[in-house]
């Protein structure tokens, strides 16, 4: 978490017991709330979510832009949330069939890394999961869903400052590792 509090961050936003709607609650914690009144614990725990490392045969990392907030016009890693009951993996090919219209035939687990996601008023604390991917196929390819444009990128050559979020950033930061 960043060392100031955004204005966004739970504990700043959620005022009322979810369970009698007091205005009672207590923050004890980054995600735990205790309500006063009906002496039940609430927690709003990191969500999961996946990000796909997909390269063309010159190496260049598959990058989307993102159509719309938070971060919108961004640089981002195809991905999104794992749904309810969803296993990272399920989330994987569902989120790059929405957004690329594509398949993937070969995966492998990468890196995760923290996130804060702002949006509508709430900071949402994310685990972004990142896997490497290859595509049955390249062409084709179209932009859908959640994001407006697909760019081809040297890893070692997109400026960081124009990707989206501080955990893609880190992911590209590690991959850029591996690379050396």
């Amino acid at each position: 978490m960043n060392q100031e509090t955004p204005s966004t961050h739970p504990n700043t936003v959620i005022k009322y017991c979810p369970f009698c709607g007091a205005k009672d609650l207590e923050s004890r914690d980054v995600n735990y709330f205790y309500c006063n009144s009906c002496h039940k614990e609430y927690f709003t725990n990191t969500a999961a979510a996946v990000a796909a490392i997909i390269t063309d045969n010159q190496g260049r990392i598959l990058f989307t832009r993102r159509a719309h907030d938070p971060f919108k016009g961004m640089l981002d890693l195809p991905g999104g949330f794992v749904d309810a009951g969803e296993t990272a993996e399920e989330a994987l090919f569902r989120e790059i069939r929405e957004e690329l219209g594509s398949e993937i035939i070969e995966f492998s687990y990468f890196c995760s890394f923290p996130n804060e996601y702002p949006y509508s008023g709430l900071t949402y604390y994310t685990l972004d999961l990142a896997f490497i991917c290859k595509l049955e196929s390249m062409n084709n390819l179209k932009a859908m869903d959640d994001i407006s444009g697909i760019e081809f990128i040297d890893p070692m050559q997109v400026s960081l400052d124009e990707i989206s979020s501080q955990s893609m950033r880190n992911i590209i930061r590690t991959y850029r590792g591996h690379l050396i």
